[in-house]
């Protein structure tokens, strides 16, 4: 993994992460033809919707799945007029991932990055 490599990979704080805000109302199970492929985090907030977690096992990346969930997540924040906002931690792909999904980089601490996706508004 390229964050374990980086030494940027915490697999206690990445648990403990998890595990504390576990809501089992706002976590999906991604399938691929029958077999488990991860899962996704979505929370709804008064003024916008986020992505707590996506999470596709290595064996299932570049099929598409990441950005197919992104597509459809941005559909229901259009649909309720609301931005989607999430946290990347740095150094991670994911970043460049999230920005390829149209996502703007909005702040920057020293373990994260935080993005936002704005639904277009028609007038």
């Amino acid at each position: 993994m390229v964050l374990e490599a980086a030494g940027r990979f915490d697999p206690v704080r990445v648990r403990r992460r998890f595990l504390d805000t576990f809501n089992a109302t706002d976590t999906k199970i991604i399938r691929w033809e029958q077999e488990i492929a991860g899962f996704v985090v979505v929370r709804k907030r008064a003024d916008h919707l986020y992505l707590d977690h996506l999470y596709i096992a290595f064996r299932f990346q570049r099929r598409g799945i990441g950005r197919k969930l992104i597509d459809g997540l941005k559909g229901e924040a259009c649909a309720q007029g609301l931005p989607v906002r999430l946290t990347a931690l740095k150094g991670s792909p994911a970043n460049g991932f999230y920005r390829s999904c149209g996502f703007q980089l909005v702040s920057s601490d020293t373990l994260d990055n935080t993005y936002q996706w704005l639904p277009v508004t028609v007038r």
